[in-house]
């Protein structure tokens, strides 16, 4: 594990022969630079030495950052991004020595699988990595709504933000957060409970206008107030995942078929107070909000509307309205090995087909069976 603590010789010299080897190749011979050979780690210059460390794993690039200052300063100012997901105890403190070193770094993966940061590490983060864009902190079980207060005021130019399973979190920390990070693009809710309600919803349709995809799987504290709230602020949303929302209805639905006419995913999985309304209104959204759109895009019309719909568990749905809606979007599949058209657990749905599974069951009816 690499801290504040001096890295060691043997260590050094490890990371030295496995940059070395990067280098090469994995050749196994020594690399040459403008006739000079290099057999030591103070010989690779720093053009050379961000090169490797932009293709050996995360874990080498943090004991290479040790040897020596220039080493330091170099890696440092050239390491955008950073995983350190496979640290497996102690991430709380490496996060708490590497923050103030690698303060370029725009993309930081602490995805665990067991709980390990505390707000004192994401506060080290919001201090000193304000060029953060992507952060994933899923999983982080311990971590309060004092981590979100602190990452609001030290990066705001968050774009994709992952603190799924993160269940302390409030609704109003959340809020707090969207009212300074309103760059975000990307952000996955899942299993926050506490967090994703009506209320943090209306402020990320308040806040945040560039929100592409949200995920608020199992999150059943929202209700329609929230998710129309969302779709009338958030026209560019492309993919939503409301699984588990068992609050919402209708509403929801045809608000999002309404105003988001970019969606392309859709995940209503046990959302069981969906109808054939809903069904109706993503159908009808095609013709009625974009006919100049289809118009313009007829070379990649398979490309336009939803690509992916979950309706499992959906069981108020007919037939009649899930089949309008299949054959209105033809990305939407039944066929075997696609399967965009997810609808397990509802058996009144299997006469519903796409398409290309009717085209294959008429085909196969056509061929001539070889006599015996």
């Amino acid at each position: 594990m690499i801290s504040k603590a001096k890295v060691g010789s043997e260590e050094l010299n490890s990371s030295f022969e496995k940059l070395l080897m990067v280098a090469a190749g994995n050749s196994g011979v020594r690399v040459r630079m403008e006739g000079a050979v290099i057999t030591d780690w103070k010989d690779i210059p720093m053009e050379l030495l961000l090169r490797i460390v932009s293709l050996v794993d995360d874990r080498t690039a943090i004991v290479a950052s040790g040897v020596c200052c220039g080493w330091r300063d170099a890696i440092c100012f050239g390491l955008t991004q950073l995983s350190l997901s496979w640290c497996k105890k102690n991430m709380n403190n490496l996060v708490l020595s590497l923050a103030p070193k690698f303060t370029r770094l725009q993309t930081l993966i602490l995805r665990q699988e067991n709980p390990q940061l505390e707000d004192n590490a994401v506060e080290a983060i919001a201090n000193f990595c304000h060029d953060i864009q992507e952060l994933d902190l899923s999983k982080s079980f311990k971590l309060s709504d004092h981590s979100l207060y602190a990452l609001a005021r030290g990066c705001p130019n968050i774009t994709k933000l992952n603190i799924s399973g993160c269940t302390s979190f409030s609704d109003g920390a959340l809020e707090y957060l969207t009212n300074f990070c309103q760059k975000l693009k990307i952000l996955n809710l899942c299993g926050c409970v506490k967090a994703a309600t009506d209320r943090a919803l209306q402020a990320i349709g308040r806040n945040c206008k560039r929100l592409q995809s949200l995920n608020l799987g199992w999150c059943d504290n929202v209700g329609d107030i929230g998710v129309m709230s969302l779709a009338y602020g958030c026209p560019d949303l492309k993919c939503l995942d409301l699984c588990g929302c068992v609050r919402i209805t209708d509403d929801s639905v045809i608000a999002l078929a309404d105003k988001c006419l970019h969606l392309r995913s859709l995940d209503l999985y046990y959302c069981r107070n969906i109808t054939d309304r809903a069904m109706y209104s993503l159908a009808h959204s095609r013709v009625n909000n974009k006919p100049s759109l289809w118009q313009s895009m007829k070379g990649r019309y398979d490309e336009e509307g939803l690509r992916s719909l979950n309706i499992s568990q959906c069981t108020a749905l007919t037939p009649s309205a899930v089949q309008t809606l299949c054959d209105t979007f033809p990305a939407l599949h039944t066929c075997s090995g696609r399967h965009t058209l997810v609808m397990s657990g509802c058996l009144s749905l299997t006469s519903v087909h796409c398409a290309c599974a009717v085209q294959a069951h008429r085909t196969l009816n056509t061929i001539p069976h070889t006599a015996h």
